[in-house]
């Protein structure tokens, strides 16, 4: 299990932070996966699926802070939106920053499917039982992504550049 923890936790932190936005509710969002995983490893019926299952319970971990989130604005009035410290913003490159807010601009199913896609690099059959969806719902979602919503920002006044460049060049390391 330790080994586990010391070679999974950095990836499925990443993972985490580009579904919900900021560095600690990520850290939490993996640590609970752990936590839950260590509780339930004498019941493991399939050792070699453990990885598929951290990732499925980081995936819903994320999805239960969005609709905290959501609760929360819905009495607050105010849309919670992450922040980050001053360090984390610094140590986030332009277009690493660019990357990562069309990321977290795009509909909760879309985001996970294109971090699962792109940035883990997963197949459609390992997308599809992290997100508990079928193959061809992964297929449509991440199809439907440059589609649905612009994928520019701006540089500068009149300069426009794609922040989702796919299939392929999307960055392995946001």
């Amino acid at each position: 299990m330790a080994d586990l923890f010391l070679t999974q936790r950095l990836g499925l932190v990443r993972l985490a932070f580009l579904l919900v936005g900021d560095q600690e509710t990520a850290e939490d969002v993996v640590q609970d996966a752990f936590a839950a995983l260590h509780r339930r490893w004498s019941r493991l019926s399939h050792p070699d699926r453990v990885l598929p299952y951290l990732r499925a319970s980081v995936v819903n971990g994320c999805r239960m802070v969005h609709r905290r989130r959501s609760l929360m604005s819905r009495f607050t009035g105010e849309r919670q939106t992450p922040s980050r410290s001053a360090e984390a913003a610094t140590l986030l490159g332009e277009t690493r920053r660019e990357v990562s807010e069309a990321v977290r601009a795009l509909p909760r199913r879309q985001r996970e499917a294109v971090v699962l896609r792109y940035y883990l690099d997963l197949s459609e059959a390992e997308i599809a039982e992290a997100m508990g969806v079928s193959r061809g719902t992964v297929k449509s979602t991440v199809f439907r992504v440059p589609a649905g919503r612009s994928t520019t920002v701006s540089r500068a006044p009149g300069q426009k550049r794609n922040v989702f460049p796919w299939p392929h060049t999307l960055p392995s390391r946001l």
